[in-house]
């Protein structure tokens, strides 16, 4: 019996089974011992897990990195849209679980998987490389704008969050294809020289975060929480 068919016959006894998975996804992003009867997150992972049941077609690939990835962007949007938005940090880890890798367990691919990933990878790439051109932008100047020093990507991350939850901010980028520095400035406290010089990376940054269009560049972002150490 197919992953498919197992969520329609018993959809309850399918998020069961697969709850070490769903907290463990949880746990990668979250980064923090996590209880089933008290912590939020898992409860948007497992509504996560239960939309991805919905909305899974073998089109999208692997159903357990396909899940992850859902599970991730959804606590990724629940920490832009809360009142107590955690410091969100870049991880640069090799992604180990301290307990395990029960993900990596569950998510190995076949070929046929690697290659429908791909390419809906290159698919959003390419998506998203169109978007960046109305901004006369390009993955290059991301590259060559991007910050070397990881505490500078951090705080600017967590800008471009605050920022990706502002409507005023985003009605204004996609009106003028601009970022809005004095209206950041307001917002954040950050310097108005401090949002110029990475203007390019921020805009970015707040583009792939406010979309809902681009799940796989958002996973790859890489995105955990953390503790400001500024």
């Amino acid at each position: 019996m197919n992953i498919a068919e197992l969520m329609k016959k018993n959809r309850d006894k399918f998020i069961e089974e697969n709850k070490k998975f769903i907290y463990n996804a949880a746990y990668k992003t979250c980064k923090r011992t996590l209880d089933w009867a008290n912590d939020e997150e898992l409860s948007i992972a497992l509504i996560a897990f239960n939309n991805a049941c919905n909305n899974y077609n073998e089109k999208k690939g692997n159903f357990f990195s396909y899940t992850s990835v859902i599970i991730k962007n959804s606590l990724i949007d629940f920490f832009r849209k809360s009142k107590n938005t955690p410091y969100l940090l870049f991880d640069d880890a090799n992604n180990e679980m301290d307990e395990d890798n029960y993900i990596d367990y569950k998510v190995s691919l076949n070929q046929y998987e690697i290659d429908i990933e791909n390419q809906k990878r290159a698919e959003e790439i390419a998506l998203f490389s169109k978007e960046l051109a109305k901004y006369k932008l390009s993955f290059n100047d991301l590259i060559k704008s991007s910050p070397s020093h990881i505490d500078t990507r951090n705080n600017l991350l967590n800008l471009a969050l605050t920022c990706s939850n502002n409507e005023d901010i985003l009605k204004y980028i996609k009106e003028k294809r601009l970022l809005p520095v004095s209206q950041i400035a307001l917002l954040t406290g950050a310097k108005k020289k401090y949002i110029e010089k990475w203007r390019r990376y921020i805009l970015t940054l707040i583009l792939i975060l406010s979309s809902n269009e681009y799940p796989y560049i958002k996973s790859y972002l890489n995105i955990k929480v953390g503790e400001n150490d500024a």
